[in-house]
C-alpha cells in the first residue's frame, strides 16, 4: 500500500494483503480452492521463507510450539524508514501468521489460524496449504472461507534481506 507523508511515498509490503482485506470487507464471494489442488502440507513442507503473491513481502513460517506461525521478515519500501503498523511499531519481524493448526482428516494438509492486518490490528481467519511443492496457498476470510480470497505465495530462495528487513532490489 502506498502512503504519502512528509517522508514521501512508502511502498509497504502489504499491498497484496491490503487488497485481500478490501475484498473481504466488501463481502466478496470467492469459491474455495478446487479439488484439483490436493493439499500436501505438513509442518516440514510449510516451514521456510515465502514470497508474497505481489513479491512485496517475505514471510518466515516456522514452528511455534505445536503450531505454525509466520513473521514478516522482508518488505519492499522506498527510503530508509521501515514501515510501521497502526500501533506505530516497526513491521520488521512482525508476527502476522499465528496459531496455525492442522485442520483434521476432512481437510488433510490444510492448517487453520489467523492473519494480522498491521494497519488496523485486526485478526482474520486464515488457512494455508501447499497446492504443489514450493507453492503455498493462503486464504484469508471473515467467518466462512467462502467469504474470502486466496493468494499464491512461492518459496523464497533469493538473497538475504537487507538491513531493517528491506527486500533486495534484485528480487522482482
Amino acid at each position: 500500500m502506498t502512503k504519502n507523508g512528509t517522508c514521501g511515498a512508502v511502498h509497504k509490503a502489504k499491498v497484496g494483503f491490503a487488497a485481500l482485506l478490501a475484498t473481504l470487507l466488501a463481502g466478496a464471494h470467492a469459491v474455495p480452492s478446487s479439488a484439483a489442488e490436493p493439499p500436501v502440507s505438513n509442518a516440514a513442507t510449510l516451514t521456510g521463507y515465502w514470497l508474497s503473491q505481489d513479491h512485496d513481502g517475505v514471510f518466515k513460517i516456522d514452528r511455534c510450539g505445536q503450531n505454525l506461525c509466520g513473521h514478516l521478515v522482508g518488505l519492499r519500501y522506498d527510503g530508509t524508514d521501515v514501515p510501521r503498523g497502526h500501533d506505530g511499531k516497526s513491521e520488521c519481524n512482525l508476527l502476522m501468521l499465528t496459531d496455525f493448526r492442522p485442520m483434521g482428516e476432512s481437510n488433510a494438509g490444510r492448517w487453520a489460524g489467523h492473519i494480522l492486518d498491521p494497519d488496523t490490528g485486526h485478526l482474520y481467519d486464515s488457512q494455508i496449504w501447499l497446492a504443489q511443492p514450493d507453492v503455498l496457498k493462503l486464504r484469508g476470510y471473515i467467518g466462512l472461507p467462502i467469504f474470502g480470497e486466496t493468494q499464491t505465495w512461492t518459496r523464497y530462495n533469493g538473497p538475504a534481506m537487507g538491513p531493517v528487513c528491506k527486500i533486495p532490489d534484485s528480487v522482482k
